[in-house]
């Protein structure tokens, strides 16, 4: 019940996003401003209560704001950094199902990746998964007459029809 329940509000954050970034005509730079100045703040106050409640045991949260990263510490801000920015993109300028698509190809992508470069042994469910996600995709962007029986429409020449007059008169 409460994965129903996660998907049905992701699905309607993902459409309010949609609608809020498109309604109006403002760059998609200006949006992210926005969109991640709204963030930031409510990250800083996080840290600054964070700090009043250790009673600043470790000093202020600035001083230690990047202590332990590592280059792959960047890296990993790097690529979730260059993802969101792709994700406002695809927003603004596709829709939200492209964005499902695109976050369930970048799975498949990671996935293959990590057999290859870290030895992982996928699993049957995970094999399941990309089959449905596959064949979704295939659904979803194949034309109508390819998924469904319909018959062929054929365009007649106009000088061989024929036509046909209703007059009918009442009869008294």
């Amino acid at each position: 019940m409460l994965g129903i329940l996660s998907a049905c509000l992701s699905a309607l954050a993902g459409v309010c996003t949609e609608f809020l970034m498109k309604q109006n005509n403002d760059s998609l730079y200006w949006q992210n401003v926005q969109l991640y100045t709204f963030g930031a703040i409510f990250n800083m106050a996080w840290l600054v209560v964070d700090d009043f409640r250790a009673g600043f045991e470790k000093g202020p949260w600035w001083q230690q704001l990047f202590n332990g990263y590592s280059i792959t510490t960047w890296m990993v801000v790097l690529n979730l950094g260059s993802t969101g920015l792709l994700v406002s993109w695809l927003m603004k300028y596709a829709d939200n199902i492209v964005k499902v698509y695109s976050t369930s190809l970048a799975m498949l992508l990671t996935t293959v990746l990590s057999v290859f470069l870290f030895g992982f042994k996928p699993t049957l469910q995970l094999f399941l998964g990309i089959i449905i996600c596959m064949m979704s995709l295939h659904m979803y962007f194949a034309p109508p007459s390819m998924l469904v029986g319909l018959p062929q429409t054929v365009r007649s020449d106009p000088e061989s029809l024929v036509i046909v007059s209703d007059d009918h008169k009442a009869e008294s």
